[in-house]
């Protein structure tokens, strides 16, 4: 039987003060990893570390700061001795509406935390530790990046960008690295709350398990996708979704007659 404990390895989770990144890191120490939570700033990364049961320290480390994220992973090896898993998590989406009708400031801090960051801070890691010991990288995606929608092109554009990368990256640090991606659909989250908070109830009921996501059930996720049980997996991207992209479940749900 293939290994899902994570006892004596150490991952990295990014943005991981809320939602996705601190269920991430909880399953991760429920695992048995020693975990390293980040934030932008340091009082929120130790909040989020406090809420974690097991071995788990907060880090302020604003993702796309390159010093910031070389003294995180440095304290991490100082602290743990190693760096086996690194989950780039952090994600921002300040540009709603049209593509054409984004600035370059808007432009540039979507894809400076989306993309630039994981780039960042899987290169540092592989040089740190990575590159020589082996370690797993598990890129927070969106099914947002394998389709369109109206208003959050660019969000979109950004990751799926980061799923070309996470394929490529799997090449290019095979065979020691494992690169993946998770692509959740809507969950409840602040980052997401557009998207369901005002209407849940029928954005649930569109949905063929019947509910929107929880952070939990993409944190699962990422923890099998960390450990051993997963070693045989890199270059791919995991849908957790709820059944989202497969259309409006409601039509099935009518009673309509069945054609034969």
């Amino acid at each position: 039987m293939t290994n899902s404990d994570l006892t004596g390895k150490t991952a990295i989770v990014t943005g991981a003060s809320r939602g996705i990144g601190l269920a991430t890191a909880q399953a991760l120490a429920t695992a048995g990893a020693n975990v390293v939570l980040t934030s932008r700033k340091q009082e929120a990364a130790d909040a989020a570390a406090a809420q974690i049961v097991g071995s788990a320290i907060g880090v302020g480390a604003h993702a796309v700061e390159e010093d910031q994220a070389r003294a995180c992973i440095e304290r991490t090896l100082e602290t743990f001795g190693s760096l086996d898993i690194l989950v780039n998590n952090a994600g921002t989406n300040p540009a709603f509406g049209p593509l054409v009708n984004q600035d370059h400031g808007r432009f540039a801090k979507t894809m400076d935390v989306n993309l630039w960051a994981p780039l960042l801070w899987t290169g540092l890691a592989t040089e740190a530790w990575m590159g020589a010991h082996g370690g797993s990288v598990i890129n927070t995606a969106s099914i947002g990046g394998l389709g369109h929608e109206a208003g959050i092109g660019m969000y979109n554009a950004s990751k799926a960008a980061l799923i070309y990368v996470t394929k490529q990256l799997a090449l290019e640090l095979s065979p020691r690295i494992r690169v993946n991606a998770v692509a959740p659909g809507v969950v409840r989250t602040k980052l997401a709350e557009a998207l369901w908070k005002e209407h849940e109830a029928q954005v649930s009921a569109s949905t063929a398990l019947n509910r929107i996501g929880e952070p939990d059930d993409v944190a699962s996720a990422i923890a099998f996708l960390a450990s051993d049980a997963a070693s045989w997996i890199t270059g791919e991207t995991m849908v957790i979704d709820g059944g989202q992209r497969l259309g409006d479940a409601l039509q099935y749900r009518s009673g309509a007659s069945v054609g034969v």
